[in-house]
Formats: C-alpha cells, sequence, structure tokens
C-alpha cells in the first residue's frame, strides 16, 4: 500500500472534477446543452470512480481521515444531484472507519464542520444538499444501530450548522445591518 499514491490520485480527482471549466451549470442554458451532448458530465464519471477506488482501500481508509474529508466534502458539493447521492455516503463510511478503530469519530466531525464553514462560504452548498447530506446519513445509520444514535446527532449538529451558514451567506448582500448582525449572533 503506497499512501501517497493514494493520496496523490484522490486529490488530483477532486482537484479535476472541481475546478471552473466543469462547473456546467455556471454556463449558458445553449452552452450547458452543447458540452452535455458532446463530453457529458465528466464530473460524475470521476466522481464515481473516487467514490469506488475509497470504497477498495479497505483497512486503510482510516489513514485518510481526516485528511480527505475537506475534498470529499468539496466534491459532494457539486450541485450535480446523482453525484451527491453517490459520494456522500462516503461520510458515513468515513464516521464508521473512525468509529471502528477509535469508538467515536470526533476528527472527522470536527474536519466537517470546519471545512463546512470554509466552503459555504465560498459559495458552495444549498438546500438540497442539506436535505440529501440528512436523509442520505440517517438512512446508512439505520443499518448500523450501534453508531445510529451517534451519527443521528452528528446530522442534526451539521444540519444546524448549514441551515445558519447558508442563512449568514444570505443575509450578507442583505441591506439591513440588524438582520446581519441576528444572522451572526445565530450563527455562532
Amino acid at each position: 500500500f503506497n499512501l501517497q499514491l493514494w493520496n496523490n490520485y484522490f486529490h488530483l480527482a477532486v482537484a479535476f472534477i472541481t475546478q471552473d471549466s466543469l462547473q456546467l451549470e455556471n454556463f449558458s442554458h445553449a452552452k450547458y446543452n452543447k458540452i452535455q451532448n458532446k463530453y457529458g458530465d465528466m464530473r460524475r464519471l470521476i466522481g464515481f470512480a473516487i467514490r469506488d477506488m475509497w470504497y477498495k482501500l479497505g483497512q486503510n481508509k482510516i489513514c485518510f481521515i481526516p485528511g480527505m474529508v475537506g475534498p470529499i466534502l468539496e466534491m459532494t458539493l457539486i450541485p450535480e444531484v446523482e453525484l451527491r447521492k453517490a459520494t456522500i455516503p462516503i461520510f458515513f463510511d468515513m464516521m464508521l472507519c473512525e468509529y471502528q478503530r477509535t469508538g467515536e469519530f470526533k476528527k472527522f466531525e470536527n474536519e466537517i464542520i470546519l471545512k463546512l464553514d470554509h466552503e459555504v462560504e465560498g459559495g458552495r452548498g444549498d438546500e438540497l444538499y442539506m436535505q440529501l447530506f440528512e436523509s442520505i446519513l440517517t438512512e446508512c445509520a439505520k443499518q448500523h444501530p450501534g453508531i445510529s444514535s451517534l451519527v443521528e446527532s452528528f446530522v442534526s449538529l451539521v444540519k444546524g450548522l448549514l441551515e445558519r451558514l447558508l442563512d449568514y451567506r444570505a443575509v450578507m448582500s442583505d441591506e439591513s445591518k440588524d438582520n446581519r448582525m441576528s444572522c451572526t449572533v445565530n450563527l455562532l
């Protein structure tokens, strides 16, 4: 097992699918259709490859927690529903790996909270992401009763944080200083 090789693979793949020139939703409708018809959405293809390779790591997954939490989060925040559905379960797998090793998943939890703040502030994330995140992780947790209560608490925490971060982002363009201050207090 070559940790550096796998690390390079994951970082390169995430850098590829998050590059600006592949963010199809930012293009005009005509350009979007032309690219879709000619090439398809390469982000989905690479995202599925990342997912498949993650699950092939076996016991070595723990070597990538918390280091890969941020890049995987960045990938799951791409506004493409099928990509999100396919890759959000990686978070549960990360939690499960850390839980099996240490009896908790604090490293994962701390890292995702830190990175989520940064990503939402950068303009990523939306209401649909929050709903998918909640439903997918809750569904995964149901299959593992020993960890389900911890996962549900975590999902509730992240959902609350994401709601506040999205509200904060929305009011930053608001002229009302009272709204911004109220939102800032809620976020804190």
